[in-house]
């Protein structure tokens, strides 16, 4: 195979390669497996935030409690001291003021440890319905995997067939002609290449004239159309 016709048959390759993979992704399986990924990535974040959000929780509900054990302890003293001393009305008034202070304090930690226990155990509950709702996305994006692969086989086997073509076609192309190919073929949408059928280029369809066309065969069988700029060979096919 000559070097232009490497490059025509690469290009009808991607072509043919790039209508098998708008098939492959507008399968239905394809489709839903998209969107099950993106409610996994959405579902992910959300469980990030709601187990920073427990931890939180476990740590507020935690200290909570080290605060109440601290103010009971604080009454049993200021109750035992009271208790082993005979104390004037003074100290007594300043005793009972004290644990007024800490009953206080008591029961302001114990209503700030409903709330707080409220909201940890919400959270517990939604971490776990988050990870139940992972669990159930994984296997449904099992099962349409597997569906997928099942329905997709013969056409994942021609994309292997052609890729294995491309390949050859590659080996056929310098680099620089290549090089040129694929910066066409990004600029042009795939339609990198273009042959002549007599003195017309099959993409852009501008007939020559007999001055440029009589130019352009007696160059190189690899060059560029005057009108359009694609890569044209020179010959017909």
């Amino acid at each position: 195979m000559s070097e232009s016709e490497a490059l025509v048959r690469l290009q009808a390759t991607d072509i043919e390669l790039m209508r098998l993979h708008h098939t492959l992704d507008d399968m239905p399986q394809a489709q839903k497996l998209a969107t099950i990924a993106k409610a996994a990535r959405k579902l992910q974040s959300q469980l990030t935030q709601i187990v920073g959000q427990r931890k939180d929780a476990e740590m507020d509900v935690a200290e909570n409690q080290r605060k109440h054990e601290e103010t009971l302890a604080k009454i049993q003293t200021v109750q035992a001291e009271a208790a082993q001393r005979q104390a004037s009305f003074r100290e007594a008034r300043d005793v009972e003021a004290h644990l007024t202070a800490l009953a206080k304090q008591q029961e302001k930690l114990e209503h700030a440890y409903i709330e707080k226990a409220e909201t940890l155990d919400k959270l517990t509950r939604a971490e776990k319905n988050a990870r139940e709702l992972g669990t159930k996305l994984a296997a449904e994006a099992k099962a349409t995997q597997e569906s997928f692969e099942k329905d997709s086989a013969d056409l994942r086997a021609e994309v292997r067939k052609l890729e294995a073509e491309r390949k050859q076609c590659e080996a056929e192309v310098t680099v620089e002609v290549l090089e040129r190919y694929e910066q066409a073929s990004e600029r042009f949408g795939g339609l990198a290449v273009e042959y002549l059928v007599g003195n017309v280029p099959t993409v852009c369809r501008v007939k020559l004239p007999p001055a440029d066309f009589g130019k352009l065969k007696r160059g190189p069988e690899i060059t560029e159309c005057p009108y359009c700029h694609r890569i044209l060979v020179t010959r017909e096919f």
